[in-house]
């Protein structure tokens, strides 16, 4: 292979692995606690 071929090949690992990176640095951790469905009945001590 020419050289300019092994060049071109060469910057485009460079810049596949450029990008690679970049995205896996850029990933964030949510933690999103859930909300209850329904809430329990409080007891009144009396029947309603």
């Amino acid at each position: 292979m020419s050289n300019s071929i092994k060049s071109l090949l060469a910057i485009g690992l460079v810049a596949f692995v450029a990008a690679c990176a970049q995205q896996s640095a850029e990933e964030e951790f949510v933690v999103v606690e859930p909300e209850p469905i329904s809430t329990e009945p409080t007891y009144t001590g009396k029947y309603k």
